[in-house]
């Protein structure tokens, strides 16, 4: 396997470098202190939206849209390191309009929408012109296992009629959200449960859609990106609005999510490698019992395992990227598994050591520490627990021996 950097990477992670020490890293604390102000945290925060020109104009724009002439036709191993780099803060994916679920939402139109779908929904979205959601998993059902999903599109004439509950939508809560893209059974009683399923397109505006509330993660209300709890009662759009065709809805979410879960475990390296930049930050400014906390020996175990644990991860996910590149998302299952559970969980010790050596600073979050932590823990769950991911490496590891 060769990782190596071809020279268009090269030039991009260069650029995106520069980027972030202009434009990201010196507006941190301006970010927090608009979303402190602004009172209404699901509003569009002043300093990301000034700063998408100026990443358009860089050419940093839509990097994730892989073979496509209208994003920058990279690969997953070359948009491995540029994720990376963006993960390094949390919100500033969405600066290059490259941020969650907005991403998956536009892949999966870009794959499996019609010309007319991609006009109405996917030219605003990669022009960053609006937003998007997307509605799958359900609270009163098991939706790790996505057979058990209860919500229907039933035909009636020209149009779809929608019933459900689902909750955990990304994206819901931002008020430039105008698309949910929705996945129910459009055949309940069908003998086969792999095709029962389809996705559609709902426009946010379309009467019977009702958002419950926002929920919160780890007592985070997680504005501006958020989740809700949403109602679709009688909700009815036009027969053209099905994706690919009914009883797809299980290949279009393996096509959707494969993508999807490989991004979530770059940022998260991102995330973790800042986190082990302030515990060795501080474990060289802080002297308790005097002496500094770099002379501590668990602190130098910690921060040597950390290294370990990243580097392992990073490569795992780019070995992940190269496969899912050469024969595609479903033959990659097995190493999108993996590190959907390495990466998460990897991110979630690293930075708990983080916070341990900052002490109460770490818990209060004055160090970003307890909301990185939130928000790796959280992906743990987020496109699939990881007990499916283990079950099915498991799965695919014994079919080898038998």
């Amino acid at each position: 396997m060769d990782f190596s950097h071809n020279q268009k990477t090269t030039d991009l992670i260069a650029r995106l470098h520069a980027f972030m020490d202009e434009h990201i890293y010196p507006h941190e604390q301006t970010y927090r202190e608009q979303v402190a102000a602004m009172g209404d945290d699901w509003q569009p925060v002043p300093i990301i939206e000034s700063l998408k020109p100026r990443a358009r104009d860089a050419g940093l724009w839509n990097l994730f849209l892989p073979d496509s002439r209208l994003g920058a036709g990279l690969n997953n191993l070359e948009y491995a390191p540029l994720c990376e780099i963006m993960g390094r803060v949390m919100w500033s994916a969405e600066v290059f309009n490259c941020s969650a679920p907005d991403t998956g939402n536009m892949e999966t139109l870009e794959r499996y929408g019609s010309a007319e779908q991609k006009q109405q929904w996917l030219a605003p979205l990669l022009a960053g012109e609006i937003r998007s959601c997307f509605a799958m998993t359900e609270p009163d059902v098991a939706s790790s296992d996505a057979r058990n999903i209860g919500s229907t599109i039933l035909r009636d004439g020209d149009d779809y009629v929608i019933n459900g509950r689902k909750w955990w939508s990304s994206g819901s809560g931002d008020p430039r959200c105008e698309l949910f893209i929705f996945m129910g059974k459009t055949d309940p009683d069908g003998t086969d449960p792999y095709r029962q399923q389809s996705m559609i397109l709902v426009p946010r505006a379309t009467e019977g859609i009702t958002i419950k509330r926002s929920l919160p993660v780890f007592g985070y209300d997680d504005a501006p990106h958020g989740h809700g709890e949403i109602d679709f009662e009688n909700v009815r759009v036009p027969a053209s609005n099905m994706l690919l065709g009914e009883g797809r809805g299980f290949e279009i979410a393996q096509g959707r999510l494969g993508p999807g879960r490989i991004h979530h475990c770059m940022r998260l390296i991102g995330l973790a490698e800042v986190a082990l930049e302030k515990m060795c930050r501080r474990a060289l400014a802080r002297h308790p019992f005097g002496k500094p906390l770099a002379d501590q020996g668990v602190t130098r175990e910690r921060i040597a395992e950390s290294r370990i644990l990243i580097d392992q991860a990073r490569l795992l996910v780019l070995s992940a990227a190269d496969k899912m590149d050469k024969v595609g998302n479903r033959e990659a299952r097995k190493e999108i598994g993996m590190i959907k559970v390495a990466a998460p969980n990897m991110a979630c010790r690293v930075i708990d050591w983080a916070i341990q050596l900052h002490g109460g600073g770490g818990v209060a979050n004055d160090f970003g520490l307890a909301y990185a932590y939130a928000q790796a823990r959280t992906l743990r769950l987020a496109d699939g627990p990881d007990e499916v991911h283990r079950d099915q490496i498991a799965r695919l590891e014994l079919k080898r021996h038998q």
